[in-house]
C-alpha cells in the first residue's frame, strides 16, 4: 500500500475566519501530528488550498490573511501545493495524475471542513480507485445554520464519519493511523 497524506484548506478562514472549526477538538494538533508522522516515514504530504475562481467570492479570497495556510501547515515538509477551486481536490487539479505517477493507491485524508472538501475529496478518490483512509479527528466542522436548517458540529461531524465508513474510507483515529504505520514499517 502506496499511501499519500491530503491535508486539505487548513487555511486560516477556519481559525479567524468567518468558518472557525470548532469540532472535534485538537484537530489541528493531530493534523500536525499527521503531517510530522507521515515525513518521517517518507509518506508524501500534499498540501490542498481552496482558492474559488469566483469573482464574487466571500471566503478564501486569494492573497488574503483568511486564504492563506496555517503558519504550523507551512512549516512542515510537504511534497506538493495545490489550489482547488471547488470541494473536490481532484477537480480541476493534476491530483490524480501526481499520485499515479508516484503508484499511490492510498490517499490519507485530513483538513477542514469534513462535510465539505474532505467528504467531497473521499468520495471523488474512491470513485477513481483509491483506497481512502478518513482520519476521524484529524478532519473538523463547525456548527452549520442555513435556510435548510441548523446542524450541531458534532452530529454533523459524526454523520459524515458514518456515511464515510459505509462505502468510501475507512475511518481511523490519529492514533490508529500512526499505529497501522509504524506496523507497516
Amino acid at each position: 500500500m502506496n499511501r499519500a497524506v491530503l491535508v486539505i484548506d487548513v487555511q486560516n478562514e477556519f481559525f479567524s475566519g468567518k468558518f472557525p472549526v470548532t469540532y472535534p477538538p485538537r484537530s489541528l494538533a493531530n493534523i500536525l501530528a499527521i503531517m510530522d508522522n507521515a515525513h518521517a516515514r517518507a509518506v508524501p504530504v500534499v498540501l490542498v488550498q481552496h482558492t474559488p475562481l469566483a469573482k464574487d467570492a466571500q471566503t478564501f479570497i486569494k492573497g488574503t490573511k483568511e486564504w492563506a495556510l496555517h503558519d504550523e501547515v507551512t512549516k512542515r515538509p510537504h511534497d506538493l501545493l495545490l489550489q482547488k477551486p471547488l470541494p473536490g481536490s481532484f477537480t480541476n487539479t493534476n491530483l490524480e495524475a501526481w499520485l499515479k505517477e508516484r503508484s499511490i493507491d492510498t490517499v490519507v485524508i485530513c483538513g477542514y471542513m469534513t462535510q465539505m472538501c474532505c467528504d467531497t475529496t473521499a468520495r471523488q478518490a474512491a470513485h477513481l480507485g483509491f483506497s481512502v483512509e478518513f482520519l476521524s479527528d484529524a478532519t473538523g466542522t463547525l456548527q452549520i445554520t442555513n435556510y435548510a436548517g441548523t446542524v450541531p458540529a458534532e452530529q454533523l461531524h459524526r454523520a459524515i464519519l458514518v456515511t464515510q465508513a459505509m462505502r468510501f474510507s475507512k475511518v481511523l483515529s490519529t492514533k490508529q493511523w500512526m499505529e497501522s504505520i509504524a506496523a507497516k514499517s
